[in-house]
């Protein structure tokens, strides 16, 4: 059963382990099923591509999905990787906020 992610479309991150550490990138989509994200830049795999009516075939270069759990959020403040919390504001919202400078993420 997937859980709720606490990193979204837009966000910027930091890979914290594997062949890309400390490669930043922003999240181009987000996979919960898997808890997997795929972030611009980050996890290059080589396929090859057959010619449609579209595009030329050939091999390309694209981003592959990386586990959740490699990625971490940059600190608005400082640019440093941070863990991430939930906070409600005086006006209601539910907001995410960096735990190294409690800064808020959202907008």
């Amino acid at each position: 059963m997937p859980v709720k992610l606490k990193i979204k479309k837009g966000d910027t991150v930091i890979v914290i382990a594997g062949r890309d550490k400390g490669k930043k990138g922003e999240v181009l989509k987000v996979i919960p099923k898997e808890n997997r994200a795929i972030v611009k830049g980050v996890n290059m795999v080589k396929r090859h591509q057959k010619p449609t009516a579209n595009s030329a075939g050939g091999i390309i270069t694209k981003e592959a999905p990386i586990h959740i759990s490699n990625l971490a959020h940059i600190d608005p403040k400082d640019g440093k990787p941070t863990r991430v919390g939930f906070k409600i504001l005086e006006d209601g919202r539910k907001v995410r906020y960096a735990k190294r400078s409690g800064e808020v993420i959202d907008v």
